[in-house]
């Protein structure tokens, strides 16, 4: 079964369920929002409690594919119905949920949320918003069409640091930027060999349902659930996938970028199973206000990232060029002078800007933006004294327990009427789209591909298979 088919046997009126028109808008005229769950294991359930945690929500149904997250979840919403198939709670429910949160392996966002969306419902979607870029077009189509609240799970998109960061650059604190450096060392890569054979499905998994619209594979212990799906082509997005999008929102939200017009992965030839385990990511993006003629965008991650480049030299290092080494990019070797260490390491995750009038230091997460100018620190206490002073942003608070839900009550305000969202689908799509670019360019390293944003095809039509995929009938 292909996207679109999907989508029309997916419909409102094919499940015959017919919805009052208060819930067909953007928000619900009512006190309190009845929320449904589809995920509610490892990140599902730390969404679960977040969303729980307003004052005005219900959390009215429960849905996951292994009984033992589904039991984990009821045991603390017992007075939510359960369910293994989110296609059955929906139709079974679908007057008594205002809104959705979809918390499943990355395969499963877009088929879950344009279900919801189709009937109406507004919903709160993990990140990356979805597996494929035609998806992701397609969920801001809708959402636009049917004026849902919508909002994509990059919970520090509300936190302190990175809305400060943010109005730092636009208030042009290093001038217009050039080029952006962003990395992170996990490795949600598998470099190893494709599985053999099957091993029996634990009894609380239901395969098939975990599987969802991805092609029929065999189960393999320790190789798919709960924790290595993002590792593979068919169900993740990779580290790019996964931390890449936290990392690229605040550059991508301050600089007003859209899609990249070219896009360039170094890594190992693709064995179509799973994502390398490392990859530099080049991405070029068309100008906007806040950047120069064209901006420069390079990713890093796995073990080892990122590949020292004299933009991330920080004041106290030193460099060593390695001599024997044959690539002309050599790396650098830094070795650093141990009273000033702790303050002058590169952070473990984090982007720098590179502008006119020097750079910006961003370390994720819970860390003040640094200017850096001439090799030296910059004092910006008075600029961050400004800017904070100017859009009410009040003092840093670095308490994940307490900041980490603001994103997902913001969610449920908007659904309320009140307020709105700051990464609604109109801007994650966008910002999803930029990062499945990247992945797919890992299957074709080292060549450059170009990317039409009006026709949605790249200019290689080897690529355009990867943009869409055929949804198995389960």
């Amino acid at each position: 079964m292909n996207k679109r088919e999907f989508i029309k046997k997916s419909s409102v009126g094919a499940l015959g369920i017919m919805m009052v028109p208060s819930l067909l808008k953007g928000s619900v005229a009512k006190e309190r929002l009845r929320t449904a769950h589809i995920g509610v294991g490892n990140m599902g359930a730390a969404d679960l409690d977040a969303i729980s945690s307003h004052k005005a929500v219900d959390v009215v149904a429960l849905c996951d594919v292994d009984a033992i997250n589904l039991a984990t979840a009821h045991k603390l919403q017992p007075k939510a119905r359960i369910f293994f198939d989110y296609r059955v709670m929906l139709e079974e429910m679908g007057d008594e949920i205002d809104a959705v949160i979809v918390s499943t392996p990355d395969h499963t966002h877009a088929p879950a949320s344009l279900l919801a969306m189709q009937m109406g419902k507004p919903v709160y979607c993990q990140k990356p918003l979805t597996h494929y870029v035609s998806e992701s077009r397609a969920m801001k189509k809708l959402a636009a069409e049917k004026g849902l609240v919508t909002q994509m799970g990059i919970q520090v998109h509300s936190f302190y640091d990175y809305k400060l960061a943010t109005l730092l650059i636009q208030s042009g604190i290093i001038g217009k930027v050039h080029t952006v450096h962003a990395w992170s060392p996990k490795n949600w890569g598998y470099d190893g060999p494709l599985p053999e054979g099957e091993d029996p499905v634990p009894p609380q998994l239901d395969w098939n349902l975990w599987l969802g619209t991805s092609k029929q594979r065999s189960y393999k212990e320790g190789m798919y659930h709960p924790g290595n799906w993002r590792k593979l082509m068919d169900y993740g997005c990779g580290t790019l996938g996964d931390m890449g999008v936290h990392i690229f929102d605040t550059p991508y939200n301050a600089l007003q970028l859209d899609v990249p017009r070219t896009i360039m992965t170094e890594c190992r030839p693709s064995n179509g199973f799973g994502y390398p385990e490392n990859n530099t990511v080049t991405y070029e993006f068309p100008a906007t206000e806040y950047t120069t003629e064209s901006l420069k965008w390079i990713w890093y991650d796995g073990p080892g990232a990122p590949e020292m480049h004299e933009d991330l030299m920080l004041p106290g290092m030193q460099v060593k060029k390695d001599k024997k080494s044959d690539d002309e990019r050599m790396k650098d070797k830094i070795s650093l002078d141990a009273k000033v260490a702790a303050e002058n390491e590169l952070p473990e995750q984090g982007a720098m800007f590179v502008g006119e009038k020097g750079r910006l230091l961003l370390p994720h997460f819970m860390q003040l933006p640094k200017k850096i100018r001439k090799g030296k620190y910059v004092d910006i206490s008075k600029e961050i004294a400004k800017v904070s002073k100017e859009h009410n942003l009040g003092e840093p608070i670095r308490n994940y327990d307490t900041e980490g839900p603001k994103h997902y009550h913001q969610f449920v305000d908007a659904c309320l009427g009140k307020g709105e969202t700051t990464a609604p689908f109109a801007y994650a799509a966008r910002l999803t789209e930029t990062i499945l670019l990247g992945t797919i360019a890992g299957r074709f390293p080292g060549e450059t591909l170009h990317w039409d944003a009006e026709s949605a095809r790249f200019k290689e039509e080897k690529a355009n298979q990867y943009l869409a995929g055929d949804y198995r009938d389960f």
